[in-house]
């Protein structure tokens, strides 16, 4: 009993050691400091003036996700666009107003070759597909990540999409050892492959939002990082900034065809009100 007694009395102390570790480990691997993306907010509501002059039309991957719906909201308030569709698996609801707005495409994803029409004549898209392997298993996993974001991609650039952009993750390579890193860094180098005018990549960090499906482990690391937020600013994001900094990304002129925002850039964007 007292070693018992002993060893978890010590639990606390070598738990702070090991977050105090976790947490100096993380400030080294820190993303450089986003200058040209803060200097680009700057003047984003002339942008948005005319851009909107336009007309430009684009179409959304994604939009039942955690990312997505907080994107087609930023995309209605901020009005760019004077079209935009939803393509996925199902039909979504929204009050009235919002939905009449919208046009919505279902689609079946195992065969996406027969909904061709659904992405056609569109200027850009915005893909926030996504899923997890603790939900649907390794194979489904990238399934999902890789080969249903790629098939899209490339009827979005066949349908006349000239800019795309994709969520994709901190750390993404497709040379890594674990699964979920290998499949994100894949899917964008493959994407990146097929020649858009513009391709847009994002790398948040632990995205952190209230997701509606409990998921117990990725609550407690969330937790972790808004406690920890003010110093780690590499590592988590409001999935909000997340939405803010594609919309507002897509006003700006990039400097080459294909441009990686880390977490810290995707901050820097995300500012925009």
């Amino acid at each position: 009993m007292k070693l018992l007694e002993k060893a978890f009395g010590l639990w606390p102390w070598n738990l702070t050691v090991l977050v105090l570790l976790l947490a100096a480990g993380l400030i080294l691997w820190d993303d450089p400091e986003p200058q040209k993306y803060t200097r680009m907010a700057a003047g984003l509501d002339l942008l948005e003036q005319d851009f909107r002059k336009q007309s430009l039309s684009c179409l959304v991957l994604g939009a039942s996700g955690e990312t997505g719906q907080v994107l087609v909201k930023e995309l209605m308030q901020r009005n760019i666009f004077s079209r935009i569709t939803l393509i996925g698996r199902r039909q979504l609801s929204f009050d009235d107003e919002a939905g009449s707005k919208l046009v919505q495409e279902v689609v079946d994803f195992e065969k996406l070759g027969d909904h061709a029409a659904a992405f056609q004549g569109h200027d850009v898209g915005f893909c926030c597909l996504g899923t997890t392997r603790g939900k649907v298993g390794p194979e489904q996993f990238a399934r999902v990540d890789h080969d249903y974001v790629l098939n899209a991609a490339e009827l979005a650039l066949a349908g006349g999409c000239s800019h795309f952009h994709l969520v994709s993750s901190r750390g993404a390579d497709k040379n890594s050892s674990f699964l979920y890193l290998k499949v994100k860094g894949q899917v964008e180098a493959d994407v990146q492959s097929l020649g858009f005018h513009r391709f847009s990549i994002y790398r948040p960090g632990v995205l952190l939002v209230d997701r509606q499906e409990s998921r117990p482990m990725e609550f407690v690391v969330r937790q972790f990082f808004r406690a920890f937020a003010p110093v780690l600013p590499s590592m988590s994001i409001p999935v909000q900034a997340v939405a803010t900094a594609m919309v507002s990304n897509t006003l700006l002129k990039p400097e080459q065809e294909t441009e990686i925002l880390e977490n810290k850039a995707i901050a820097a964007l995300g500012k925009h009100k």
